[in-house]
């Protein structure tokens, strides 16, 4: 995996052209978004480079790349940007066919995209119920929909019986929903998993997957920085 330089803020210089047989990726170490992207550069080993940003003092040269300001953001060396996280995923799985990690089925690759916009309405919970507990505030109800919504996760494997969303190898949706519960402990969420074991269990077989490995951060790491961004000052080099 290419190195991550601290993040790059505002007045800090662009970066100059994309090297040939390299793609770049702008990205935030913490950012589950971006990791999405970053697991699928390591598991088809493709060759590439990152630049971290600083996502609450953009560079102007960021914002030319990607008007919206967020990351992942992909730049090829011919000057091609691509953003947002499935779409950089999915572009990836397309330019490097090696090893594919989208189904080549039509309706295996339409039930996963619906899986993805199911889970995308998961998401918010994670934030809602973890923000909500730091600022003292009462989650309960949040926690019943969130184990909702957890349930359904859980009968789609049931459903499918196998170890991971899209078989029993891992493949494109089992990477896109990951880096939520890499944090899930961190969130103190783990407890919402208590009745769901076909989820819990791929938990448990994601994280021996060794791309998965190759990127994670600590439980403690992810702490430091979520705790740092709740105060307001996101610590986006925390431990560099």
């Amino acid at each position: 995996m290419a190195p991550t330089p601290k993040c790059q803020g505002k007045g800090s210089p662009a970066p100059g052209p994309v090297p040939d047989g390299v793609i770049r990726l702008y990205s935030m170490r913490f950012c589950p978004f971006a990791q999405r992207t970053r697991l699928v550069l390591t598991s088809k080993g493709v060759k590439h480079e990152i630049i971290n940003i600083n996502l609450k003092d953009k560079p102007d040269w960021f914002l030319g790349k990607n008007p919206f300001g967020t990351v992942p953001v992909l730049e090829t060396s011919s000057g091609q940007v691509v953003y947002e996280s499935p779409i950089t995923c999915e572009y990836l799985d397309e330019v490097y066919p090696e090893k594919k990690l989208c189904p080549s089925d039509p309706f295996e690759r339409a039930q996963q995209k619906m899986l993805l916009d199911l889970y995308s309405k998961v998401i918010p919970y994670f934030y809602k119920i973890s923000m909500g507990k730091k600022r003292g505030e009462d989650v309960a109800a949040f926690e019943v929909e969130f184990t909702e919504k957890l349930n359904l996760l859980n009968e789609t494997l049931a459903k499918k019986k196998t170890k991971y969303f899209g078989g029993n190898s891992v493949t494109m949706i089992d990477y896109l929903i990951w880096p939520w519960f890499e944090r899930a402990e961190m969130m103190r969420l783990k407890h919402c998993l208590a009745n769901t074991p076909l989820l819990s269990k791929w938990v448990e077989h994601m994280f021996e997957d060794p791309v998965v490995k190759a990127i994670m951060f600590s439980t403690e790491d992810h702490k430091v920085f979520f705790d740092s961004y709740m105060d307001g000052n996101p610590n986006y080099d925390h431990g560099l």
